[in-house]
């Protein structure tokens, strides 16, 4: 199954980062946001990815051109021009990059993939997220309604540190959690079928506008529920939540062994 990843918007809200890189790849813990998402992927046996190109996209290009010589250990016959790659071996995944252009919305970035995903379902999300999500679990609730497209709904993390005082004032609690009382936002990680492409107009169709309202009014979109961990990377803020959160001992979205 094709995973496909929009990768690319400006990242205005993220400026400090995305005035020299697209924001997919922004470094958390040294790597690209994108990487990290994309071994997510990976560790459910998803290994197959489209990306939807934009603003600064030469920059993925060139990472996932060159991944395996600067991930690996190098020989260089200097004088035949030969490289080869040995040592710790490159993640078996086949990466489809596709510009789909600076001024596009959503929605166009997705209908420029329709002839890359065909006739069958696929797999999208957002090149600046993560989450714990059982990603089988997912896909087993798409396939048990039958509907075109379902969304994951998660609870989105507090803004600012929820605090419970006492009467003198003093803080017997700080904690940053998702808002429960907040109910459920749009967390991406979708599964869809390929007649939501019939939904969306052109390069300038937003994803979260027409497309989803009309897929919603129609009934045919549902809602995965996931309470535990998801966060996107929007702010600086958020870059440094999600660097600290990879620098303890079990990040929540890292399922792999190093």
């Amino acid at each position: 199954m094709k995973v496909a990843i929009l990768a690319g918007g400006a990242g205005s809200r993220l400026a400090e980062e995305t005035e020299i890189r697209p924001k997919p790849m922004v470094e958390i813990g040294g790597r690209p946001i994108l990487w990290h998402i994309m071994k997510y992927y990976s560790c459910f046996g998803f290994n197959d990815f489209l990306i939807a190109l934009g603003y600064k996209g030469e920059q993925i290009k060139k990472y996932m051109v060159d991944y395996a010589s600067l991930n690996g250990d190098l020989t260089v016959k200097m004088n035949k021009g030969i490289v080869d790659v040995h040592g710790k071996p490159s993640p078996d995944w086949t990466v489809q990059m596709i510009d789909t252009g600076l001024k596009t919305q959503t929605g166009g970035r997705i209908k420029k993939l329709a002839d890359y995903v065909g006739k069958e379902t696929f797999m999208l999300t957002w090149g600046d997220g993560v989450s714990n999500i059982n990603l089988h679990k997912l896909l087993k609730f798409h396939y048990s309604h039958g509907k075109l497209a379902t969304l994951t709904a998660v609870r989105p993390p507090a803004r600012f540190g929820h605090l419970k005082i006492e009467e003198d004032g003093k803080i017997i609690e700080f904690s940053e959690k998702p808002q429960t009382a907040e109910g459920w936002i749009n967390g991406a990680f979708f599964v869809l079928e390929p007649k939501v492409f019939d939904y969306i107009e052109g390069d300038l169709t937003q994803w979260e506008k027409e497309p989803m309202e009309r897929l919603a009014a129609d009934g045919q979109l549902m809602a995965y529920q996931h309470a535990s961990f998801w966060q996107c990377m929007d702010t600086l803020r958020d870059k440094y939540i999600l660097e600290s959160l990879w620098q303890q001992d079990n990040p929540p979205w890292k399922v792999w062994e190093d």
